[in-house]
């Protein structure tokens, strides 16, 4: 069934009751109505062992990667967070130093983004770590953009590159092992190879392209962050916005040292972009008519269009060639990805 089978099978009979409901499950935040502006509400739960392996991730990198992962959700929905409360599951095994660690890569996080921590929880914890952060964020009712606003022509854009955090991934589990027999030789293997383990232990949200869509004076008419991967994001829109989709390999954006990478470990660098996931970067939807607008704007490419839904969501190769895209990015209830 998967996360996302899993999901529509638990909520398919929810339906909002209260007024200040505006929008419930089914997108990366939900949206309520308290005045003049909307409140997003969006939670992430990190469990140790599925979203994290401390043999490698440093606490405090952690600790900021929690935080952001959630702004990143409210910042897809075309808005600013606000505040965090963050709920922890301990072990015996963690000392008060090591959650203090934890700790200042949260705080760390929320005096960059301009975010306040608010509130939280602790509890023991049987299994290990786990972080449990829910954000909130707020909006004007005509800014906010949801997933099913795509239109047939619209272009479809994607912020930064894909698939440097999962090659960064797949960095750290290969040396992982080695460094436990030889730990000089797993350094020397991650030099020159920064950017990508930076992508996978601290990432990004990207504030800096919401901001400046705003000041061009762009709407997109549908978003979503690429925390699962770049198909199943797309697919994901698709459905909502019941349209398909044609994006172009050869317009995926993909960084030089992310294409090394895959070469030395002989994986296909635009599977790894397509479906790897943890980018954090904005795959959004514009109008035709933006186009001129966006063209100035660093860091965004356009990397296909939205289509008829007869036509389906596919992959178009570099000989032209079509191939259907499938969600084959993260799942945590399949156990290869653990």
């Amino acid at each position: 069934m998967g996360e996302f089978g899993l999901i529509d099978r638990l909520t398919r009979d929810i339906k909002p009751k209260d007024k200040t409901t505006c929008h419930g499950i089914g997108d990366d935040a939900a949206v309520l109505n308290f005045g003049n502006y909307r409140t997003l509400v969006t939670t992430d739960i990190l469990m140790e062992g599925v979203h994290f392996n401390l043999e490698y991730v440093p606490l405090r990198h952690l600790g900021y990667k929690a935080a952001v992962v959630n702004f990143s959700d409210i910042y897809a929905m075309n808005g600013r967070p606000t505040q965090i409360v963050v709920a922890l599951g301990i072990s015996k095994r963690f000392s008060v130093e090591d959650i203090e660690e934890l700790f200042a890569g949260i705080r760390t996080a929320c005096e960059l983004y301009g975010v306040d921590l608010v509130g939280g929880d602790t509890t023991a914890s049987m299994t290990g770590l786990t972080i449990s952060v829910t954000c909130i964020g707020t909006a004007k009712n005509e800014d906010i953009v949801y997933r099913h606003g795509a239109k047939v022509n619209d272009l479809i854009c994607c912020t930064g590159n894909l698939g440097a955090a999962y090659m960064g991934l797949q960095l750290l589990e290969r040396e992982r092992l080695v460094g436990e027999a030889n730990p000089e030789a797993a350094r020397k293997a991650f030099e020159g190879k920064e950017y990508i383990l930076e992508r996978q232990l601290k990432p990004e949200a990207r504030k800096d392209v919401i901001h400046a869509l705003k000041e061009a004076g762009i709407r997109p008419t549908a978003m979503m962050d690429v925390s699962d991967g770049l198909s199943s994001e797309l697919l994901h829109i698709c459905k909502a916005s019941n349209v398909g989709c044609s994006v172009y390999a050869d317009k995926l954006p993909i960084d030089y040292e992310s294409a090394a990478m895959a070469e030395e470990l002989n994986m296909d660098i635009v599977t790894c972009a397509l479906n790897g996931g943890e980018d954090y970067e904005l795959l959004f939807t514009i109008d035709q008519k933006d186009y001129e607008k966006i063209i100035p704007i660093e860091d965004i490419n356009i990397i296909g269009y939205i289509q008829k839904p007869e036509f389906g969501c596919n992959l178009v190769g570099r000989n032209g060639e079509e191939i259907a895209l499938k969600a084959q990015g993260f799942n945590a209830f399949v156990t290869e990805n653990n």
